[in-house]
């Protein structure tokens, strides 16, 4: 067994926890030893100092430490948002890794530089201890170019490196091996459309286990509405509010912080918007609205990218726990033979269930995620890998 510690960073909260794990990476005798999170913002939700990381670090180190008692923390586990084309699996971070990581700081300044802090802070406690990056990025790399390639000039992709690349993928494909075991369908022969809804969103068309295609492309911002990004947009808007002259920066915070469900119904709070639309409140019931269509829309398009999906699958914190919002997207897709069954959909069980009829052309499944067993998982096998044990 391994004692991991899980650091999850990102914009202004940094999520930790300190996990048991098998050396294998199996999960029958996974236990969560500590959890947690700490904000780390400054003033008006600015991005993290790399200051105030260390605090926070030091602290859940000493916090670890302390649940340890005589015992040893075998590694460190990092999400790390933006792996870009260099990385595809989960590496350990040398000094090497993390000069190619600062590379990629401009395609996520507000994760990868917060990540790289926690490195340095855990690197400064504990100078020999392994750490490992795991990507959100790396599950997308299976996507064809036919998927991931933008109709743009080829000096455009090969200076800039712009491409989809996706995201949720630590997410996505922990939720897609579940969903195959829930259904007893090995999952190299699953087919399955995954939508990870949360604050932030995206949907994965998932062809054999593998993603060929996502929502979010070169950044987090495209695809569905979300909490406070408006998804697909017309890249034309923005020329156009250029021109009337907005600057990049106040476009940047409309894009990241000031649309989506906040811009629709004045709140990110589904549990809130779904109140007020019950209440009558036009306002909100389109947002859900909105919100739903475009999810629908994306499990038409990619029931055709899977060849055929046999399932679809919600996860997130709205995907979980949002029976309103489930059976308004299922409620969209008769066309595709697809039927929830109420009582199933309403708040159940923490494991994976079925919410749909048994009539139902493909099965509905709702799924919890847990990002931070992924990455201890895959941080214990990279070790003991690393280590050469069989």
């Amino acid at each position: 067994m391994m004692h991991i510690l899980v650091l999850n960073c990102g914009s202004s909260t940094l999520k930790y926890q300190l996990r048991l794990v098998a050396a294998s990476g199996g999960s029958a005798s996974d236990q969560v030893l500590m959890v947690g999170s700490v904000d780390t913002s400054q003033a008006g939700g600015a991005p993290s100092p790399s200051g105030v990381i260390a605090g926070a670090v030091a602290a859940i180190a000493a916090q670890a430490g302390a649940v340890l008692g005589q015992k040893h923390l075998d590694a460190v586990g990092h999400r790390v948002v933006h792996g870009g084309q260099h990385f595809s699996t989960p590496v350990l971070l040398t000094e090497a890794v993390v000069e190619r990581l600062l590379e990629l700081t401009p395609l996520a300044p507000l994760h990868n530089p917060a990540s790289l802090a926690a490195f340095r802070a855990i690197q400064g406690i504990w100078p020999n201890l392994p750490q490992v990056a795991v990507f959100d990025t790396a599950f997308h790399r299976t996507m064809p170019e036919s998927a991931w390639r933008y109709a743009l000039p080829e000096p455009v992709y090969g200076t800039y490196g712009i491409r989809r690349y996706g995201f949720h993928g630590i997410s996505v494909g922990f939720v897609t091996a579940a969903a195959a075991r829930h259904l007893d369908t090995p999952v190299d022969r699953f087919n399955a459309i995954v939508a990870h809804v949360g604050n932030g969103a995206s949907v994965t068309a998932i062809r054999n286990g593998s993603s060929v295609d996502t929502s979010m492309g070169f950044t987090p911002m495209s695809g569905l509405v979300m909490g406070t990004r408006a998804g697909d947009l017309d890249a034309g808007i923005l020329l156009f509010l250029l021109r009337q002259g907005m600057d990049s920066q106040v476009l940047e915070t409309i894009l990241e912080h000031g649309s989506g469900l906040k811009a629709l119904a004045g709140t990110t709070d589904v549990r809130s918007i779904e109140e007020s639309a019950a209440a009558g409140l036009d306002s909100a019931q389109l947002a859900l609205d909105i919100a739903a269509y475009r999810l629908a829309k994306y499990v038409g398009a990619y029931h055709v990218a899977v060849g055929g999906a046999r399932a679809l699958v919600f996860t997130g914190g709205i995907g979980e726990h949002s029976a309103v919002f489930r059976a308004n997207v299922v409620g969209r897709l008769g066309a595709l033979g697809l039927a929830i069954d109420s009582s199933a959909n309403l708040p159940g069980s923490t494991g994976p269930r079925t919410i749909s009829t048994s009539s139902s052309a493909f099965p509905v499944l709702v799924v919890p995620t847990d990002e931070e067993r992924a990455i201890a998982e895959a941080t214990a096998v990279l070790i003991r890998t690393a280590a050469g044990s069989p």
